[in-house]
């Protein structure tokens, strides 16, 4: 696949920026080969490692399968770029992310999506129900944050922040999806189990029958199970191995 040129940055920032830009670029590509994106309307942002409230984003008006760590655009809380760049951001993309970011110093990646079997569970009363493995990961750590319009309005931030809390998911109603994670690799992994939960849940309901749900109980003990699976490591087991697919699928991120 073609990229679209844009002057390297890498021996103008630290080893450690470099290497975040690298896993942002290949989380965004990695993003259109599930086919979660929606052309070029929404975003995942990482923080740049230091003391500097930093942060990397897409640029507007790239498609997914074209962003490489020198394109994305280093901005601060308020959207502003601190480094130059022939490029822009989307605002209102930006301001569902700084608001995390401001809240969460935990929250070093923030990845949102409008997949279609999310958005269509985010429409649902119900919300997601717990009938499947996958969905029991995100229900032990899901919030929900009810539609306000377009996300240009920085009066919205408290309310998102505050019905995120410290959770990893947050639904966001008639919207879409959002993670949250200590790297971009485990906000990763978290979008793949919120946006599987979803796609079982739809097509379990467009079968007609009635759905078993699953115990509460075993819903109670779930962190420690998924933390048993990962071995600990959390995004860090699969990420690896999803870099080798991409590799394959697209190269050309790591410029």
């Amino acid at each position: 696949m073609s990229t679209i040129e844009t002057p390297s940055v890498k021996e103008h920032v630290s080893a450690e920026e470099w290497q975040r830009r690298c896993d942002l670029a290949a989380a965004y590509r990695l993003v259109r080969l599930f086919g979660w994106d929606d052309l070029v309307f929404t975003h995942i942002s990482a923080r740049v490692p230091g003391p500097e409230h930093h942060f990397l984003i897409n640029p507007y008006g790239f498609l997914f399968e074209e962003i490489t760590a020198s394109s994305l655009v280093k901005v601060d809380l308020d959207g502003k770029p601190v480094m130059k760049t022939p490029h822009f951001i989307n605002p209102a993309g930006f301001t569902i992310h700084s608001a995390v970011h401001a809240a969460r110093e935990d929250a070093h990646c923030v990845m949102h999506v409008h997949s279609l079997n999310g958005i269509a569970v985010s429409a649902q009363k119900g919300g997601l129900l717990p009938i499947s493995q996958q969905s029991l990961f995100v229900l032990a750590s899901l919030g929900y944050h009810d539609y306000e319009g377009v996300a240009l309005n920085a009066d919205e931030k408290p309310r998102l922040v505050r019905d995120l809390g410290d959770k990893a998911f947050l639904m966001l109603r008639n919207h879409g999806l959002l993670t949250a994670g200590g790297t971009v690799a485990d906000a990763f992994l978290a979008m793949y189990l919120f946006e599987a939960a979803c796609m079982i849940q739809v097509r379990a309901q467009s079968g007609g029958g009635e759905l078993l749900p699953i115990p509460a109980p075993i819903l109670a003990g779930i962190q420690a199970q998924a933390a048993a699976v990962t071995k600990g490591l959390g995004g860090a087991l699969v990420w690896p191995g999803l870099l080798r697919r991409l590799g394959r699928a697209n190269p050309g991120w790591e410029v």
